[in-house]
């Protein structure tokens, strides 16, 4: 722990706007559950007052999401997210991490393996599904079933486009390279095709960054440190060689956030300079596609339930860009929902730390999203997607959990802008 931290911390005058946005305070009621009452915690072992070994300390630190959701609604600025990683990385040194995480951040990290498990992985999930339930198994795999392809009924046959005598989606866009991830890769590559097609379909020209690897934000959230940077500096190598212009679009929330914040993770390293201006490179696919138009492709006939995630919500700041992505199709009805704006209880491995405050975490939100009764749920994180689509599944509900970008690539093909 170090001078800096503390001072990110010292702003809090502990009046408790932020108790309301922590979902793990919502649920246990526990003061030191909450951000204030961790902010006391993380000063107290900043300063030397508490053990790093204090179970109290690591109890409550650990029960964090990192949702980020206290930092908007802070009326002092207090810098919680940096303060919370650091003390990961000084509890993991001093006690590791659940062998379970380990194993799971070491198939993200490292690419043969994942070329290995991840087949077996996309086989499996057609009959997880069969097996989802309640029980810490049942919402593993009803996780797993959660990354199937799905396709809901949209209301009608093929039809002509919506009228755009704006779009400016035939015309040149610009350069522009798909950030491919690890688990998105492995388990959602049906989502970097529609974010691919849906891309092309407004003027962008595609590249390929072969070298990157995983972001290492699953790691920076669990405290491994060193990890994080190693993949971050190999991250950066890799998009360094492609043109300055060329934009770099993630469609997992988490993945996005952490490449924004290359510049503060990589400070002092000789990469520094090369990784800020990587990381001014980086939008979410939501922002690329508003900044452009988006092309307006023909109507569809769904409820949407829009889930925003914490790491592109909090973390980012990108609030207005996925529902205007999702407004830009004609006949969508979006359907709010009570706490749209908390953590589902995903947040990375969290679930598997943590999986009993998880699953508590996660009914609220199912609850509130079938209250709203939508056809299909959107998210833009690929965590969240899994999660929320367990809990469905668990509770008996078939509803899909879909990106955005997917609903807009649906409207794309029933316009034919894909024909031939």
């Amino acid at each position: 722990m170090t001078a800096s931290l503390a001072a990110g911390l010292e702003p809090c005058v502990h009046c408790g706007f932020c108790l309301q946005s922590c979902p793990t305070y919502l649920v246990t009621g526990d003061e030191s559950d909450s951000p204030r009452g961790r902010i006391v915690l993380l000063q107290g072992l900043s300063a030397g007052r508490i053990d790093p070994r204090d179970q109290a300390l690591t109890k409550h630190l650990d029960r964090c999401l990192g949702c980020l959701a206290c930092e908007p609604v802070c009326p002092s600025g207090v810098s919680y997210g940096p303060a919370l990683e650091r003390a990961r990385h000084l509890l993991t040194r001093t006690r590791g991490i659940p062998l379970s995480v380990r194993l799971v951040h070491t198939v993200m990290a490292e690419r043969r393996l994942g070329q290995l498990l991840f087949p077996v992985a996309r086989a499996a999930r057609w009959a997880a599904g069969l097996f989802a339930g309640r029980s810490r198994f049942g919402l593993a795999l009803g996780m797993l079933a959660a990354t199937r392809p799905t396709r809901p009924d949209t209301n009608g046959k093929r039809s002509p486009p919506a009228t755009d005598a704006g779009c400016r989606g035939t015309k040149p866009a610009g350069r522009a390279v798909v950030l491919r991830g690890c688990i998105m890769d492995g388990l959602f590559s049906h989502v970097h095709r529609a974010t691919e097609r849906v891309l092309s379909a407004n003027g962008f020209e595609l590249v390929e960054a072969p070298a990157q690897v995983c972001c290492g934000a699953l790691h920076t959230h669990a405290g491994q440190h060193d990890e994080a940077l190693a993949l971050a500096r190999r991250n950066v190598a890799a998009f360094d060689a492609l043109d300055d212009d060329t934009v770099i679009v993630a469609n997992a929330a988490g993945c996005g956030a952490m490449l924004k914040e290359y510049g503060r993770h990589l400070a002092g390293d000789p990469l520094a300079r090369r990784a800020e201006t990587l990381a001014a490179r980086v939008r979410d696919v939501s922002e690329v596609l508003v900044e452009r138009g988006p092309r307006r492709g023909a109507s569809l006939g769904l409820r949407v339930a829009y889930d925003p995630p914490c790491h592109l919500l909090h973390a980012q700041g990108v609030a207005r860009e996925p529902v205007a992505m999702l407004d830009a199709v004609d006949g969508i009805e979006r359907v709010g929902h009570e706490d749209a704006d908390l953590c589902c209880g995903s947040a990375g491995s969290y679930s598997l730390a943590q999986p009993a405050l998880s699953g508590a975490v996660l009914t609220r939100k199912i609850e509130t999203l079938l209250a709203a009764r939508p056809d299909v749920v959107a998210t833009g994180n690929p965590g969240c997607a899994m999660q929320i689509g367990a809990g469905l599944l668990a509770a008996g509900e078939s509803i899909p959990v879909v990106h955005p970008v997917e609903i807009l690539d649906w409207s794309y093909e029933r316009a034919g802008f894909y024909a031939g």
